[in-house]
């Protein structure tokens, strides 16, 4: 099974994160959080802090902090291996400002944390042997995430050593999280779109060993996609069906493990035709990239097979589309491999 979804919580969100804190109970799912945001400093901040840290621990949720010389300062605290044990910290990532030395040196008694996005792909990595993360920064501004070649050439350096786990954030989609309130993905590309398919993103088509949701919060409904996809492999599809087709629904199908580029044939379609009804040529229009296609009788022993397209195609008068995937859930068509499992369920 894969990984538990991780989650961003912060000393001045904490209260409001628990409810779904509470859902995730027993789950081992990992906590990210930064102790050197100055807009949550207050006169309260460290004991919150320590409150906040003993609540995740007693509940099971392993915690990677985000560190800096200024955090030491804040605590009152002198060596980063004691403030970790005060503060039942499990992974340190030690974004700037400490030496080579001080690296290795607590990088020998507990799991550390690198920033990947900053990682030169050209120079060697510091400290190996031991267990170490490699956690991409996430990026509140937009226009600012890291693109796509980039981040595929960090990630395969840095899995050259195959002990590193490397990590990135996806948005949420419900409490985002200040000043910008415009979600908190690694990647650009991600900004927007519903945390399943972010998610389902990093985890397909790329070297991701574990994904954090960087803001606030993640609706109940995204939560459930991403949680069903981990414990069954199935990929859900949110479809608009026409009223003749919406028997189905709720169906497991395979996609053909020999399907071209371009589209997916479901292995089971014919199966589903209509009980031996002749499939009347209707809607045959331009098949658009997230289009749900038919063939209609007018293509002989290919009646009933049912497509799914990765990028269009021409109207044929051969080929009925019978359903669209919802606008946002369309990038879902290049997550979807030959051989996956996939369900259709209403918008």
């Amino acid at each position: 099974m894969l990984k538990p979804l991780g989650l961003s919580v912060y000393v001045s969100t904490f209260t409001s994160q628990l409810p779904i804190l509470e859902k995730l109970k027993g789950t081992n799912s990992f906590i990210f959080t930064s102790f050197h945001i100055t807009e949550e400093l207050d006169g309260d901040y460290v004991t919150n802090a320590k409150n906040m840290c003993s609540w995740l621990q007693q509940h099971g949720f392993p915690i990677i902090a985000d560190v800096s010389p200024k955090t030491l300062e804040i605590f009152a605290q002198s060596d980063l291996l004691q403030f970790a044990q005060d503060m039942k910290v499990s992974v340190l990532r030690l974004d700037y400002g400490f030496d080579e030395e001080e690296i290795k040196r607590v990088a020998k008694q507990m799991p550390i944390a690198f920033n990947a996005s900053t990682f030169d792909p050209d120079a060697p990595m510091i400290v190996e042997g031991h267990q170490i993360y490699a956690m991409h920064n996430f990026y509140p501004r937009p226009e600012t995430g890291l693109d796509w070649p980039l981040f595929e050439t960090i990630n395969l350096a840095i899995k050259q050593n195959r002990s590193t786990q490397v990590v990135a954030f996806i948005p949420g989609d419900d409490i985002l999280r200040g000043p910008i309130y415009e979600g908190l993905p690694t990647m650009e590309r991600h900004r927007g779109l519903p945390p399943y398919v972010a998610y389902l993103d990093l985890i397909r088509n790329s070297c991701v060993d574990q994904v954090f949701i960087g803001d606030v919060s993640i609706s109940t409904e995204q939560l459930q996609l991403i949680e069903d996809y981990r414990s069954n492999g199935v990929i859900v599809l949110p479809v608009q069906f026409t009223a003749d087709f919406e028997y189905l629904y709720d169906h497991v199908y395979t996609i053909r493990v020999d399907s071209p580029r371009g589209l997916m044939r479901l292995q089971e379609s014919r199966s589903y035709a209509s009980q031996g009804e002749p499939i009347k040529a209707q809607q045959c229009k331009e098949r658009t990239r997230g289009s749900i296609t038919i063939d209609n009788e007018a293509y002989k022993r290919y009646s009933g097979e049912i497509q799914i397209m990765r990028e269009h195609y021409p109207k044929d008068k051969r080929v009925n589309v019978i359903g669209e995937l919802s606008e946002e859930y369309v990038p879902l068509v290049d997550c979807v491999k030959n051989g996956d499992k996939i369900r259709f369920v209403h918008i």
